[in-house]
């Protein structure tokens, strides 16, 4: 059998088997329109509004505060735009950072030409947004604030819960893109200090297609789709309730097993980084050491190009990646890298490997095992080694 291994889970997840056994039933025998006041129509309302119950008790929300979306994008767009919207005429002034989701920052730059004005806080060598700065970019017009919990390319956990800290105490609506801390860190918008959050269900083994925007009841938000009523009038359009149903079972398995499946993949990580530090010369780990996801590997291997190291891997059966998924396409370097401080040539040489419930030692020292040839190979070759 060929060999597949699979690092590249910040990309997306396989399906969670319980997942997809809780998921079976909405997609067959309760295929009822939630909005149909007929017997199998209420059926599947019951479920779903069962679903908003589960996944608001996870968040230390209430069920009213859930909206149910088709992904990260969908939430983080409703987030920014629903609240730019439903403030405008309180300021015009948002704070993000340079190192978030495109789904936040195309919306941001999006929202510059509607006329608000965005701070975008640098980050720390470290991949770090300092709170401190945060907090000196508020100004009296400021209606929102966002900051992603963990970042897609590096790891790096943010101190959200002083951001947020900050926020409250000066009325701001805070907004944290959460999708990558789903599984690996605790998520009560409470402790969080959390106005809005978003979550996608394809990052932690749960369906693609559904995601959650969390809604705190204080805050304002305009719909930026029109249609029927449902979610509130703030998603219009027939719930995919067999998504749904399963995005709430995978946030039910995620929460429960998170502690002891973060501390295996921190060991497996930490490993992995020290060894790949030994055996390639020339490789500088991008983003904290240690304040990073449980599951994070990302590191430059300089004077050679990440998407040329990217194919040989996979030639030999090594699923990774150089960077978001959703950038793959575009040959520009990573924006996360360059807002590090580190130049194109480093953001070109970066890879990412992310962990997952199925990775084993075994798979690690497997990768280490062909990856310094790889890498001597492309630098024989490569117009960048000197």
């Amino acid at each position: 059998m060929a060999t597949d291994i699979y690092l590249d889970h910040a990309a997306t997840t396989p399906m969670d088997p319980r997942v997809y056994e809780a998921m079976k039933p909405y997609c067959m025998e309760e295929f009822g329109n939630p909005s149909a006041i007929c017997q199998r129509g209420q059926h599947a309302k019951n479920a779903l509004e069962q679903a908003r119950l589960t996944v608001s008790t996870l968040l230390d929300a209430k069920p009213e505060e859930i909206i149910f979306t088709s992904g990260g994008t969908e939430s983080d767009n409703l987030a920014l735009l629903g609240v730019a919207r439903a403030y405008k005429n309180k300021g015009k002034h948002i704070i993000t950072s340079t190192i978030e989701h495109h789904a936040v920052l195309h919306t941001a730059q999006h929202l510059e030409k509607e006329g608000f004005e965005v701070t975008y806080i640098p980050v720390e060598s470290n991949g770090i947004v300092d709170a401190a700065k945060v907090k000196e970019a508020m100004r009296d017009d400021t209606i929102l604030v966002s900051i992603m919990y963990a970042n897609n390319e590096i790891g790096t956990i943010q101190p959200i819960a002083k951001i947020g800290r900050a926020c409250k105490k000066r009325g701001i609506p805070f907004h944290t893109d959460a999708c990558q801390a789903t599984g690996a860190l605790q998520l009560s918008v409470d402790r969080l200090h959390v106005d809005l959050m978003t979550i996608n269900g394809s990052k932690m083994y749960g369906p693609k297609g559904v995601g959650v925007l969390y809604v705190r009841s204080t805050v304002n938000i305009d719909p930026i789709m029109y249609g029927g009523q449902q979610e509130k009038g703030m998603r219009p359009g027939t719930e995919n309730v067999a998504g749904i149903i399963g995005l709430a079972k995978a946030l039910e398995i995620a929460e429960k097993e998170r502690e002891k499946e973060s501390a295996r993949l921190t060991e497996l990580r930490d490993y992995m980084i020290t060894e790949l530090e030994q055996r390639i010369p020339k490789t500088e780990l991008n983003g904290d050491p240690v304040n990073r996801l449980p599951n994070n590997v990302n590191i430059s291997i300089l004077e050679i190009e990440g998407e040329a190291l990217l194919l040989r891997l996979d030639m030999k059966g090594i699923n990774a990646s150089s960077g978001s998924a959703c950038t793959s396409g575009s040959l520009d370097p990573s924006h996360v890298i360059l807002a590090l401080g580190k130049t194109h040539l480093v953001a070109h040489g970066s890879i990412r490997f992310s962990l997952g419930k199925s990775t084993t030692k075994k798979d690690i020292d497997y990768v280490l095992n062909v990856l310094p040839e790889i890498v001597k190979d492309l630098r024989a070759i490569s117009p960048l080694s000197v």
